[in-house]
């Protein structure tokens, strides 16, 4: 599995516009299989986006869908910028298959 943690800013008093974006794009992604936004309840204007999909070519695939091009094109306008992104290779947990290790 492969995985994304980001943080996300929204312009000044955005971040609820930017996230009904996020999640009205979400619908039929292949290889995702979970897609978590959360807002930061020490900051206004964050977002946390929290992502696991099969493989790291299913995430980049999911990116050229017209659904999620057309949701990037219109958030654009109201992202002040992209903080924090890492990646990790999930292994499992509640909701996910589980991955041998090793």
């Amino acid at each position: 599995m492969y995985g994304l943690i980001g943080k996300m800013r929204a312009t000044r008093g955005q971040r609820d516009a930017m996230m009904d974006l996020l999640l009205a794009s979400t619908g039929a992604m292949p290889g995702c299989l979970s897609y978590i936004i959360a807002t930061d309840p020490a900051d206004a204007d964050a977002i946390w986006v929290t992502e696991v999909w099969t493989d790291q070519a299913s995430h980049k695939a999911s990116l050229q869908l017209p659904e999620v091009q057309a949701a990037i094109a219109k958030a654009r306008p109201i992202i002040a910028g992209f903080e924090f992104q890492v990646e990790t290779r999930p292994v499992g947990g509640f909701g996910l298959p589980a991955v041998k290790t090793g």
